[in-house]
């Protein structure tokens, strides 16, 4: 290989590296202190480069925020309908879906920081309208075709991640609050009011 396609590639790893270590840092600062309390010269610090660099990788704030999402997507997923697979009975699907939902809300705590930040940075709000729309789509696939859009609203405002919070902060085991939230969304859309 010709030296100066060696350097280009050399530079781009190095590029890249960088741009990783400024979205792990900035994702380390929003779990510890929020979103809107974290500034470009904390991300800086954090991933030991010039405030400059932050700037040439993500111009903005808003940015990097949107690059730090996207590497939370990556390595910490919401659940899919695969969860669904081999699953007929609507009450072993429910049971599922609140354990992997309550599962994830356990695994991204900072999800409690973004729903806190939202109203502050609108920017946000994309994160938490697309977790709220995946979470109506898996319950309109786990209710059936049969469910009303009620029922649906019920299932969504028990699997709030402020549900889980509230349960964890208690003392009850991420395992246990999805199974007496799954018993109770189970009973509730077995006789609804409506």
């Amino acid at each position: 290989m010709p030296p100066r396609r060696y350097r280009q590639n050399r530079r781009a790893e190095s590029a890249e590296e960088t741009r990783r270590r400024i979205v792990e840092a900035t994702f380390a600062l929003h779990d510890e202190q929020g979103i809107a309390a974290t500034s470009m010269k904390q991300i800086a610090e954090r991933a030991e480069v010039s405030v400059g660099t932050v700037y040439h990788h993500f111009p903005t704030y808003e940015d990097a925020v949107v690059a730090c999402g996207q590497h939370t997507a990556d390595t910490i997923p919401p659940p899919t309908a695969e969860i669904f697979t081999g699953l007929a009975d609507t009450a072993a699907r429910i049971e599922r879906l609140v354990a992997e939902l309550f599962g994830f809300y356990a695994r991204l705590p900072v999800l409690e920081r973004v729903r806190c930040d939202q109203h502050l940075m609108p920017v946000l709000r994309r994160f938490i309208d697309e977790e709220r729309q995946n979470r109506r789509a898996l319950f309109e696939i786990a209710l059936g075709s049969g469910a009303t859009p009620q029922q649906v609203d019920v299932a969504i405002a028990l699997t709030d991640p402020a549900v889980h919070s509230a349960l964890t902060h208690a003392n009850w085991s991420t395992d246990d609050s999805a199974r007496e939230v799954a018993r109770t969304l189970t009973l509730a859309l077995a006789h609804p009011p409506y």
